[in-house]
This record gives C-alpha cells, structure tokens and sequence, in this order.
C-alpha cells in the first residue's frame, strides 16, 4: 500500500538533515524530481543534500538550482531523512548507497511499475507518466509553494518523460499539470529550446552512427543497435550522449520494439528498450535480465560479452513480440 501524501509530509518534519538522489544514468524526470523536491525542503528550513552517481551533466545545467546537485562525497554520512526519487531499483542509486547510513526514515517516490518498494514509506503510481508529476501532486496536497524554479523543474521532468507530451501515458490531467506549472511561471519557449535545441554536434555524430549502424529483423518490427567501447572514444561521445536515439530508431513505421545495446567498462552491456505496442511489454523482457522499468520503455544491465548479450536478448524480444501474431 502507498503511504499517503501527508505521511510522508509528516515523517519529514522532524528531519533536519535531508537527502534528495536518484538514479544512476539521470534524464530529466530523475534530475527535475530530485531539485524540485530539496529546494521544497530548503524552503522548509531543512539543511538539504542532493546527490546523484554522476553528478549533475552539463546538458541539464539550465535547470535552476542545478548546482545543489552532485556526485556523493565520503562515506558513512548519516542523516535524518533519505529521499529516493524516480528510482525503480534500490542499487540504481548506485554509489549513493555506498556514501551514507541508510536513516530510518527512507522515502521512496516513483512511477515505474517495477519498483520494488523498498523504502520504509512508498508511493509508487506507475499511471503516472513522470516522477515530476507524482512531485506537483504531492506539493499541491501538502501546501508547498510551486516556485518558478520548482516549476521550471517539474515542466521538465514531466516534458522530457513524456516525449513532450506525446507518449501513451500522458492523460489529460498531465497537461493540466502543464498548465498550472506555467501559470507558475515557466515560460515555456525558453525552457524547450534549453531542453532540446541545444545538442552538442558529437550527438549529431553519434546519431549519424546509430542510422548507419541499425539492424532490422526479417519482418522489419525489431530494430537493434550496438554502441562499442571503440566507438565511444572514437566518436568522443559522452553516456548523457546517447539519450533519445533509440527513438529515431523506433520512429520507423514498421518497428514494434527497439533497443541501443552499449558495452559498459568491466565486461558489462547496457540494455535500452522501446516498444510501439502496448501487447509488447519490454518491461517483462528486460526482468528475465534483472532490468526494469515501463511496459513500453525498460532497461537492463547484461553480462558481455556484447555479442552475447545482444543474441541472448533480441532472442527473447522475438519471442516476446511473438505473442501478437
């Protein structure tokens, strides 16, 4: 059972010191949730950390309030309160997990279906189509002000997690949402342009390799492409680079379900997986995986060698779109 909205204020406030993380790999949905979410606790009065493994990435930088945000330091730090956010699987929090004293009071907020409930409070609404919207409600019910830069963050969570309000899971109380964010004062034009005309041109190339690279199934309906270790330094890429290509990927008419293979240092592989199809859940393909996530958006971290996890895994995505026929 989900903890209510008031719970979790509650348990909260007694917290002095509080951390706000994500997961490891961060979009939009986890960056926006996590600084909307500690400067809500800073207007509190709390004394607020926010981490994340990676750090805040140069291209999320136009977030206000992007530099709460950075990667753990130390280890054993101890606080009142641990705020886990848009993160399906504990161990995606990576490296946070290493650097703290779990607290009791250990809160996890989510929409992905596979979450494993794992914090001491939950609320998990996989109908929800981003972390960033779950945040708005829960602000709007406990009577935390909607800043313009908490607006500005939740805009982009929810506006990056839906493809622009353009996915399955985008209701019409999501653009409701939209609607009270910008009455908050998000000037939307600006916002999008930083969120998405902004690209650094190594992107460019990467895609430019991904089109090139792209393998196709017999009947077309599965696309695939690998992203080598080689590749990465000859390109100069970075791993903030490669969100968004499998959707060009799956933008062909004739693909159900695509997926970006990325070979990892120490012998691991990346899975990244879409699906056009409600009847194709790539969700339940990346769990025989130990992966997660969506039905129509999921993820996983395979054993290499690439090859092997490329078969291994487009394998039982054929057998799992051939449940349609």
């Amino acid at each position: 059972m989900n903890a209510s909205f008031s719970e979790i204020a509650r348990a909260l406030e007694p917290a002095r010191t509080v951390l706000v993380a994500s997961h490891l790999r961060p979009d939009g949905d986890a960056f926006g949730s996590t600084i909307a979410f500690a400067l809500w606790l800073q207007s509190l009065g709390k004394e607020v950390t926010a981490w994340n493994e990676d750090g805040m990435l140069e291209k999320f930088r136009y977030l206000p309030g992007a530099d709460l945000v950075h990667a753990p330091t130390g280890q054993g730090r101890q606080f009142d309160a641990f705020v886990a956010l848009d993160t399906s699987v504990k161990n995606r929090l990576g490296t946070v997990l290493e650097a703290i004293v779990e607290p009791t009071t250990f809160i996890n907020i989510d929409h992905h279906v596979s979450n494993g409930r794992y914090g001491a409070l939950n609320y998990i609404d996989s109908d929800s189509p981003a972390t960033g919207q779950i945040v708005f409600e829960f602000l709007r019910e406990v009577g935390g002000e909607i800043t313009p830069a908490i607006a500005d963050n939740l805009f982009a969570a929810i506006s990056t997690d839906t493809g622009s309000f353009q996915y399955p899971n985008t209701t019409a109380r999501t653009f409701e949402v939209g609607a009270e964010l910008v009455r908050a004062g998000v000037n939307v034009g600006r916002l999008s342009q930083a969120m998405y005309d902004r690209q650094p041109r190594r992107r460019l190339e990467l895609l430019r390799h991904a089109l090139n690279g792209a393998k196709f199934s017999p009947d077309g309906r599965i696309v695939s492409f690998a992203l080598t270790l080689a590749d990465v330094e000859r390109l100069g890429v970075l791993p903030e680079d490669n969100e968004g290509i499998i959707d060009h990927l799956r933008s062909v008419d004739s693909v159900v379900a695509a997926v970006f293979f990325e070979e990892l240092e120490g012998g691991k592989v990346r899975v990244s997986s879409r699906s056009k199809d409600k009847r194709v859940d790539v969700c339940r393909v990346c769990a025989q995986f130990g992966g997660g996530g969506h039905s129509l958006a999921a993820g996983a971290r395979m054993a290499g060698p690439l090859a092997d996890a490329e078969a291994k895994f487009l394998q039982a995505l054929h057998d799992e779109v051939g449940r349609i026929d």
